[in-house]
């Protein structure tokens, strides 16, 4: 998911890990990270062309499978 929790974490940031849980969350107030969903944005693709392009454009992400069912 673009824009979740750890593309907000900063420096600094305490990351909770419980493997028993299942569960990988950021230690950081809802209003702050309220603030930074607001100031966030995507970064800028690394590729710009060629294979490497089109799978970055095209496949989902893990938790979807990784797979290009999507629309075009």
């Amino acid at each position: 998911m673009e824009g979740g929790p750890i593309a907000l974490a900063r420096d600094g940031d305490r990351i909770v890990i419980d493997a028993e849980e299942r569960i990988v969350d950021l230690d950081v107030s809802t209003e702050e990270l309220d603030k930074r969903r607001k100031e966030w944005k995507a970064p800028r693709l690394r590729y710009q062309k060629g294979t490497l392009e089109k799978y970055c454009t095209l496949v989902s992400d893990a938790s979807h499978g990784c797979v290009t069912d999507g629309p075009i």
